[in-house]
């Protein structure tokens, strides 16, 4: 047997040697107090100084550890272990370093805990398991009881940025149900945007609900539809007091995993049970004082529904902080900018106040929404924080947005900035760009 041989075998028993952060499990240590004064009232001491040393760790990750791992998928580190007497499951919930497991053979729910090497290996999401994740666990203890050992890549995830962390909200879905109120608490367009931006940084399918529609102005809550629908989102109308909605809300949830988030009090556990009644979830009135919801959620769930598919009941929020996109980036995240991004005159133009910029041009002919424009210029300026300071937990990615052009690009640039007639089409996501010129007189100057 040949080296390469040996050392290709003794790999595939042993695993790949990973090395990886260690995070601590304890809290860094007390500065020296009144350092200053001990050295002036300590002639001796301050005499020694220089030829001392004193050092200590720089941060929570001042330590590595080698890990025997199969692969790495992303940020995860995969342990290779036995399977042998392990169970398939699915988390259904989490609390804490416990969780509810749910076996794929036979149904049954376990209450687990987390290995402890899956707990110390530092990563940069906020949790080592979460709801959704499908993972490997070992029965101990009691019937009913078992430890986590490993957890299986995540195909898709809804992730928000925690402290420079990544909080990852749900994981393996395959689509996000952005729940908004009318009033009560009070529609807020920014945060529906927020959530659509990662949902195409995740490649998931969205659905916009907006509830408590008896609540609100119908002609307003028209106009607002009308500006996601024209750009390709589904979008959904409900109130649960008048059956509205309910319906067509059902359908839009048959057969998917659906991960359901909004702002806290909106109704999300309501609307659920309203489609369901067999969920039976929690539930509490918006509070008087401060017209906001109460989290009564206090974790994520994931639940089947009677007629098929599954849904994640998630706690509410309050702030929803990007996580992942780079700044230059953000653009390609509001699919129908796609279709005039490239008759931009600068290759990274901000569109916020170049000149000959194909985005803001196309807002002042009233082809792009003002209020997604608006929205867009929102969060540029209340990310720029997080995005210009890397400790925040943000880097470059290695994704990336394709644009589509029309093949007679320069003649469409021409017309459209001459003119200003200009259609563009937004179908799933791929933008397709037309450009008509009228030679008549009432062209728009």
């Amino acid at each position: 047997m040949t080296k390469s041989r040996r050392n290709n075998k003794s790999e595939g028993k042993r695993g790949r040697k990973v090395r990886v952060d260690l995070r601590r499990n304890k809290q860094t240590r007390t500065r020296d107090q009144n350092l200053t004064h001990d050295l002036l009232n300590n002639a001796a001491a301050a005499e020694d100084l220089h030829q001392g040393e004193r050092f200590s760790g720089k941060g929570s990750l001042t330590r590595r550890r080698t890990v025997v791992s199969a692969e790495t998928h992303g940020d995860q580190v995969l342990r290779s272990i036995d399977a042998t007497g392990l169970l398939e499951g699915r988390v259904t919930s989490f609390i804490g370093l416990n969780c509810q497991v749910q076996a794929v053979h036979d149904g049954r729910v376990y209450e687990c805990t987390i290995r402890g090497v899956l707990r110390t290996l530092a990563r940069d999401s906020r949790n080592v398991v979460i709801t959704g994740d499908r993972v490997l666990f070992r029965q101990e203890g009691d019937a009913y009881q078992g430890v986590i050992e490993r957890v299986e890549p995540r195909s898709s995830v809804l992730s928000r940025n925690s402290q420079g962390k990544e909080h990852v909200i749900v994981a393996n879905i395959d689509q996000v149900l952005i729940v908004a109120s009318a009033a009560d608490p009070e529609l807020k367009p920014n945060l529906i945007d927020r959530y659509l931006v990662m949902t195409e940084r995740h490649g998931l399918d969205a659905v916009i609900c907006i509830n408590k529609t008896d609540l609100g102005d119908p002609v307003q809550l028209q106009k607002t539809a009308a500006i996601y629908a024209e750009i390709g989102y589904k979008i959904v109308l409900t109130s649960v007091p008048n059956q509205q909605g309910l319906g067509q809300l059902r359908e839009l949830l048959h057969g998917r995993q659906t991960g359901v988030s909004g702002q806290s009090g909106v109704g999300k556990s309501s609307l659920l049970n309203a489609v369901d009644p067999a969920l039976n979830l929690d539930t509490s009135d918006v509070s008087d004082a401060s017209s906001k919801g109460r989290h009564t959620t206090r974790r994520a769930r994931l639940v089947p529904l009677t007629d098929g598919g599954w849904v994640t009941d998630t706690p509410g929020i309050r702030q929803f902080e990007l996580w992942g996109v780079p700044l230059e980036e953000l653009d390609g995240c509001f699919i129908e900018f796609r279709a005039f991004v490239p008759y931009c005159r600068f290759p990274d133009c901000s569109h916020t106040h170049e000149e000959q910029c194909g985005v803001r041009d196309a807002v002042q002919a009233g082809l792009l929404a003002p209020e997604r424009y608006q929205s867009y210029l929102r969060i540029r300026e209340e990310d720029i924080y997080v995005w210009k300071n890397p400790a925040r937990g943000q880097g470059t990615s290695n994704w990336s947005v394709r644009t589509y052009a029309p093949s007679a690009a320069e003649y469409a640039h021409t017309a459209f900035r001459k003119h200003r007639l200009f259609t563009a089409h937004t179908e799933y996501g791929r933008s397709l760009l037309t450009a008509r010129l009228d030679c008549s007189d009432q062209m728009v100057h």
